[in-house]
């Protein structure tokens, strides 16, 4: 793979700094994005927006992608959604202990009342005090989500769930990865998913039977009528051990420069394997692996551009976790994670960049929105991600 090199920008020293990387490397990073537009082609970075959504009952209907006077919408409101996930503490909470909104009925309710017109699932558990009960994981638990799903105009668009742990299969895990296709249909889901990456490996031998299992496993989905896709973590994108000198277990210790899950991207069928990006995730990879031991051991530089995968491979990432974070030079990941739209990550251009906005499923995810103290937190921060999401327009160039 020919590395990545941004000719606008200074390259990255070899010996340079962890510090050093983020500033230039992610710098480099956001000011490419940047460029889409000449304007802010210098390397400004997008400010955050801060309640400047229309209200919501104006956002609906608007499904076309403009808002007459402000410019192109780029997330069309019947796109925009969150990850269960971020909301866990609400559907865990006790009705009869709080006041605030409690099970997945009551979410659902105040999701919709934020302007969310989709959620993904992050399991089918809530407080056995809710409607319904503790475990929804069964198809008589999911014809009453769905009901309630259709009763606040919400759509399910996924679920990190189950994928069987065996290879090869054994009956019975293929059996509940076919429960749970009947539960993604029964919810109207087109996709099915997982919250892991197809494999923990830095090996092509792995990621080789991991593509076998994807395949097989996206069949079965195909013939049930859901895509099946992985989601990703940081380290799905570092790069691929697939050569030079062996290690002690016969096993190689050097790179070509291909990452993983592009290493993935080719060996999976485009018609039975579909990707979910994590964005945040994508840009910690960015900070973390930008230089490689190629196989005659030399250390070569390949900046990570989020965007451009997706791009090059267009329909292969449906769905993201649109996931924001602030620039940090201490935790050793390169950002700190934050509410939508009140980050670093430049959400503008990215979204202009891979383009193709009534078909990308965007989920806005912040893991750290439930918080002990503030029972109020996660439901409050699910308003503000969606007015920052309903608030980007396509920069006028």
């Amino acid at each position: 793979m020919t590395p990545y090199n941004d000719p606008s920008t200074p390259a990255v020293p070899l010996t340079a700094t962890p510090d050093e990387a983020l500033r230039r490397s992610l710098g480099v990073g956001r000011r490419r994005f940047l460029s889409t537009c000449t304007a802010v082609a210098a390397g400004a970075v997008a400010a955050p927006v801060f309640g400047a959504a229309p209200a919501v009952a104006q956002d609906r209907g608007r499904d076309h992608g403009h808002d007459h006077g402000r410019g192109q919408v780029l997330v069309p409101p019947h796109k925009r959604g969150i990850i269960l996930y971020t909301v866990r503490d609400a559907t865990a909470r006790d009705p009869l202990a709080s006041d605030l909104p409690s099970g997945f009925r009551e979410v659902f309710k105040q999701l919709a009342r934020h302007g969310y017109r989709q959620v993904e699932f992050a399991g089918y558990n809530q407080h056995a005090n809710a409607p319904g009960g503790a475990g929804l994981e069964s198809v008589e638990g999911a014809k009453l989500l769905r009901r309630w799903l259709d009763e606040y105009g919400l759509r399910a668009q996924g679920n990190h769930g189950f994928i069987p742990s065996s290879w090869p299969l054994t009956e019975a895990d293929k059996d509940t990865f076919k429960k749970h296709l009947e539960i993604a249909n029964i919810l109207g889901m087109d996709h099915m998913g997982t919250g892991g990456d197809p494999t923990g490996s830095s090996y092509r031998a792995d990621w080789d039977v991991a593509a076998d299992k994807w395949n097989a496993l996206g069949e079965i989905a195909r013939r049930e009528g859901v895509k099946l896709y992985t989601h990703n973590h940081d380290s799905a994108y570092g790069f691929l051990l697939d050569g030079g000198p062996l290690d002690d277990q016969g096993r190689p210790t050097r790179s070509s420069g291909i990452r993983k899950l592009e290493y993935f991207l080719k060996v999976t069928d485009p018609k039975l394997v579909w990707l979910e990006m994590d964005i945040f995730w994508a840009h910690v990879a960015q900070y973390k692996f930008h230089t490689y031991t190629a196989h005659d051991g030399s250390t070569r530089k390949s900046v990570f551009d989020p965007a451009a995968l997706v791009a090059r491979h267009n329909k292969r990432y449906p769905l993201f976790h649109a996931k924001d974070g602030v620039v940090s030079t201490t935790n050793g990941m390169g950002w700190d994670m934050v509410p939508f739209g009140t980050g670093d990550i430049d959400y503008t251009t990215f979204f202009s960049r891979v383009g193709l906005s009534n078909y990308r499923n965007p989920m806005v995810e912040d893991d750290n929105s439930p918080s002990a103290s503030d029972p109020a937190q996660s439901l409050r921060e699910a308003k503000i991600s969606y007015d920052n999401m309903a608030a980007l327009r396509k920069r006028r160039c």
